[in-house]
């Protein structure tokens, strides 16, 4: 049984190798038969058929064979390919006839007219400007399937990430086509919600005041920073890093940004981890320089930091930017400065030495700019402190990027350096790309001093592409009707010099409070620049326009002489105009020294002012008013925060210090107040007369509220105030004699804070008990209304 299925499986082999034979034969025998005929054929003609636009030479030119050739099915297959890479054909098709070749093409469509339907949130424009295809092109489906991805990348941008995008052809005479993008824009797709991991030196609401995206809100349809954007993230993601390392944490990282899309699309979850590690200090400071005929000594002055000092990484390329500059000044073109850092894990102190040597002696050939339709080149070039023919130096040329950077002008800004036309020059080319400087915001609101409060302003950053600052501003309440106009130039003559002037009117019905309706009209030139790298300073010229009218039958007779008439006016009738010029000079000094410039948890805030009247002008007085700030960390979430205030006003010649001039205080000094609540007071009408001193003085403890997210921005606080008001004019006092109501006496008010970081800006409600007043005082002990941080 065995030996039979052995035989029978040979015998199956054998059948089956002679079936395969003989059809391997068969095939060889007709491939044999047919390739010489085909190898044979010689090509004698070339006919194009089909063509309309396309001339046949040029046909022909794309073939990979011409007469002559032997027919050959591998040319014909690349120069069908070649025919179709030229994009002119919709289909191509070459056979033969005899020793004849005909090539039959179909051409493809030339474009009419493209446009747009259904796109409201993205002008015809833009799109026009992305999409490749324009009238008298080419239309191939290829093309056309890349434009629809460009439209698609705008919107995405834009934050509408469920934008859908269909093309449709209109097929017209003598093979033209319209092309139509039929676009369904969807909704926007904005950021819902922006969330911290591992933060503890900083709370989430201040991270998100640092970083440049913003959550979804009320009003943040007239901005898109609340829109989904990956660049910005990036961006974010720098700047949460910078602003760790200038605050004492060298070691900070963000090691993640991740966006998160909910499930119904609408909005995004925004994420970012950070690392904080450990908050350090600056240690000991050296310069050691190794160049020949310089004193290393002399440069202590251009130092920015300082042992003992919060470590700070941006005073720290600040401060090698300013040795840089002061060693070439001194000789040195192409010295360079290197910062080495020594950490001390235990003392968390990091020790800096700053190595000046000798660099490569480079010299910039040119730069080069581009990509700045709007912002003109000089506005660009005086960020660089270096032109061509100077000796380049790669420091220098950084921290020019990330001034251009910082302007806020550009969304991207890439400085790459290239050979120039010998070994010892390069190039820089700067390209960057511009994005939108103009805002328009509007608020409104409720405060219990002035009803109901609402403002619009419309500002531009990047005045006609000349890097100015133009603002204009109107708002109002109830009691209150303003508008002012204000223009500045950051770079006054090129230098580090901010002018500008403000222009504004404004009228405020004080008839509740003293009796009277004021309007003031006038402006102001200024002048600011930097002492030191936290230390400002501003002088300014103000001409102003003031004037009291409105007053009421039963007023003050103080308010009633000041406007003109004499002590014995009875009525509004025979008020004169109340009408004065002031011509004065003031100077400011502020040093500022908080760890966050909005909501601060850690340093100080001093500032200084003083106004001189009298030149020319009908008032002459000397004024000074002083404020300081501080805010220090109880707890990881609580800060206790203090302040102090005071002015004084005193009139020179032989004038005194006018109604309008003087200080006029209430709640938004001591909490507990009405406004114009404490001070001298006419004793018979209660109308608030002003003082020529006050000082004041706050404690405040800030606080999360427990069990709320801190998402929703609500925050908690509990206030003492303390502060007076005093020292009415001669001119008042002689007037009124026993009638007015003035002394020094101490006010003061406990009380509990509401504090919430509104889409609209802060808010704030005050709950306060006085403790210490005056009979003739108006008090106020609920306060409600925009909240400006101290």
């Amino acid at each position: 049984m065995s030996q039979y299925r052995i035989m029978s499986l040979g015998a199956l082999r054998v059948a089956l190798s002679l079936f395969l034979t003989a059809f391997v034969v068969i095939s060889v025998d007709a491939v044999g038969f047919s390739t010489p005929a085909h190898a044979q054929v010689v090509v004698s003609e070339i006919q194009v058929i089909g063509n309309r636009r396309v001339e046949p030479e040029t046909v022909r030119s794309y073939l990979k064979f011409t007469t002559g050739d032997v027919y050959d099915a591998g040319r014909v297959d690349q120069s069908l390919r070649a025919l179709f890479a030229t994009g002119l054909f919709a289909d191509v098709e070459i056979f033969r006839d005899g020793n004849v070749v005909r090539v039959r093409v179909e051409e493809n469509p030339v474009i009419n007219q493209v446009a747009f339907e259904g796109n409201s949130e993205v002008d015809t424009n833009t799109l026009q400007a992305e999409v490749q295809l324009k009238p008298r092109s080419i239309y191939t489906r290829a093309r056309v399937q890349a434009d629809v991805q460009r439209i698609l990348d705008v919107y995405s941008r834009q934050g509408r990430y469920a934008a859908n995008v269909e093309p449709k052809i209109i097929e017209l005479e003598q093979n033209r086509v319209n092309l139509v993008f039929e676009i369904m824009e969807g909704s926007a797709t904005k950021v819902k919600s922006i969330n911290f991991i591992g933060n503890r030196a900083f709370s989430d609401a201040q991270l998100r005041d640092i970083i440049s995206t913003t959550q979804a809100g009320w009003f943040d349809f007239l901005s898109g920073t609340s829109i989904y954007d990956p660049d910005r993230m990036n961006l974010d993601r720098e700047l949460l890093r910078q602003y760790y390392l200038k605050n004492g944490y060298a070691d900070a990282r963000v090691t993640s940004a991740n966006a998160e899309l909910d499930r119904d699309g609408s909005g995004f979850f925004l994420t970012f981890t950070v690392e904080e590690g450990e908050l350090y200090h600056f240690g000991n400071i050296v310069i050691d320089s190794s160049l020949t005929g310089l004193d290393a000594a002399s440069l202590s002055g251009d130092l920015l930091t300082y042992s003992g000092d919060v470590y700070n990484g941006s005073l720290l390329d600040k401060t090698v930017e300013r040795l840089t500059l002061a060693v070439a000044e001194r000789g040195f073109a192409f010295a360079r400065v290197r910062p080495r850092a020594t950490p001390d894990m235990y003392a968390r102190t990091i020790a800096i030495n700053y190595v000046i040597d000798e660099g490569p002696r480079v010299y910039i050939e040119r730069i080069n700019i581009s990509g700045n339709e709007r912002t003109k080149d000089h506005v660009i070039r005086r960020e660089f402190r270096l032109a061509e023919g100077d000796a380049f130096n790669p420091l220098m040329v950084d921290r020019a990027e990330k001034r251009l950077k910082a302007l806020g002008f550009f969304k991207a800004v890439d400085v790459k350096r290239r050979p120039g036309s010998a070994p010892d020059r390069v190039v820089l080319d700067v390209q960057v790309t511009e994005q939108s400087t103009g805002e328009l915001s509007f608020g409104a609101g409720y405060s219990t001093a002035e009803g109901v409060i609402g403002d619009v302003s419309i500002s531009e950053r990047n005045l006609l592409g000349n890097g100015q600052y133009i603002r204009l501003r109107v708002g109002g309440s109830i009691e209150r009707a303003q508008v002012d106009l204000s223009f500045t130039e950051p770079r006054f003559l090129d230098r580090n010099l901010s002018a500008g002037f403000d222009l504004y009117h404004k009228e405020l019905d004080q008839r509740d409070q003293s009796g009277f309706r004021s309007r003031k009209s006038g402006g102001q030139l200024r002048l600011g620049f930097p002492l030191s790298e936290d230390l400002w300073m501003q002088t300014s010229y103000s001409l102003s326009r003031d004037q009291i009218f409105d007053v009421e039958d039963d007023a003050s007779l103080a308010i009633k002489d000041a406007c003109g008439d004499t002590v014995l006016a009875t009525n509004r009738a025979n008020c004169g105009d109340g009408t004065y010029w002031t011509s004065s000079a003031g100077t400011m000094i502020t040093y500022d020294k908080r760890n966050h410039p909005t909501n601060p948890t850690s340093g100080y805030y001093l500032q200084g002012t003083a106004d001189f009247a009298g030149l020319g002008g009908d008032a002459e007085y000397v004024r000074v008013q002083a404020e300081a700030r501080g805010y220090y960390p109880v707890t990881e979430n609580i800060t206790f925060v203090s302040r102090v205030v005071g002015g004084h006003i005193e009139g020179w010649g032989d004038e005194d210090v006018r109604v309008l001039d003087q200080f006029f205080r209430g709640g938004e000094t001591v909490r507990g107040f009405d406004r114009s609540g404490f001070g001298p007071r006419d004793a018979r009408t209660g109308d608030a007369l002003g003082g020529k001193t006050y000082w004041a003085a706050t404690a405040e403890l800030r606080f999360p509220i427990p069990f709320v997210p801190e998402e929703l921005g609500l925050g908690g606080a509990v206030f003492a105030d303390a502060g007076s008001l005093f020292n009415a004019s001669q001119h008042v006092k002689d007037i009124l004699g026993n009638n007015l109501e003035d002394d020094a006496s101490v006010r003061a008010s406990v009380g509990a804070s509401l504090l919430w970081n509104s889409p609209v800006g802060p808010l704030r409600v005050d709950f306060s008990k006085v403790l210490a007043s005056e009979e003739y005082d108006d008090e106020q002990w609920f306060r409600f209304g925009a909240s400006s941080k101290f």
